[in-house]
């Protein structure tokens, strides 16, 4: 080949083909509906505005707007403005419940909060996963109980469909990933049982 010549095409040598080793899933389209996705419109503006700005102590003010929008709560449930909450029509709460600051209620289907039961600071309330063992993974929702006098510490991650037995404590950062029994102090990732707890007015029901 002369000086100045351009190489032959059947001489180049074509770039090297890498695998990602990508997954190639489906797109797929939402799983709810044209009228929930609207109504968690409608309430992302109402929580962004009059929920979250409210001064702290108007729990009855925040009590209206989420009941406007489907909730059902005793009177005295308390839910502080920062707490997040997804679908307020699937929000039950019994007398005295508490939702906390910075508490992420992401309720797909319906959470519910016993009597007396309190919810501390950045804990996850998580009412849905994804099936990862079919194309485009879809969402699969499942309600979460917590019964009455119920005290779930600081960070406390609860997954879907878990059931938290009446009186039971759930120490911080800890993880629920199953069912727990009445009556216990829970800790750990997983949490697990690790004493009976004794309350008074436990000991006076029975």
């Amino acid at each position: 080949m002369s000086q100045g010549q351009a190489p032959s095409s059947a001489h180049t040598i074509p770039p090297p083909v890498v695998s990602s080793g990508a997954v190639d899933v489906p797109e797929q389209n939402s799983p709810h509906s044209l009228g929930n996705r609207l109504g968690r419109m409608a309430w992302g503006i109402v929580q962004a505005t009059l929920f979250r700005w409210s001064p702290r102590p108007l729990h009855v003010w925040r009590n209206l707007l989420l009941r406007i929008c489907g909730a059902t709560l005793h009177p005295s449930a308390r839910i502080y403005p920062r707490c997040r909450i997804w679908a307020p029509w699937n929000l039950t709460m019994g007398a005295h419940a508490c939702l906390a600051d910075d508490v992420d209620c992401y309720n797909v289907r319906r959470v519910t909060l016993g009597p007396s039961t309190t919810v501390s600071q950045y804990s996850y309330l998580c009412g849905a996963t994804h099936d990862h063992e079919k194309a485009g993974h879809p969402l699969v929702p499942l309600p979460i109980t917590l019964g009455a006098n119920v005290w779930l510490g600081a960070d406390v991650y609860v997954a879907p469909g878990v059931v938290i037995g009446d009186g039971t404590v759930v120490g911080a950062r800890s993880s629920v990933f199953k069912d727990l029994p009445p009556w216990m102090i829970c800790v750990g990732s997983p949490a697990k049982p690790v004493k009976e707890r004794i309350h008074e007015s436990h000991v006076s029901a029975t």
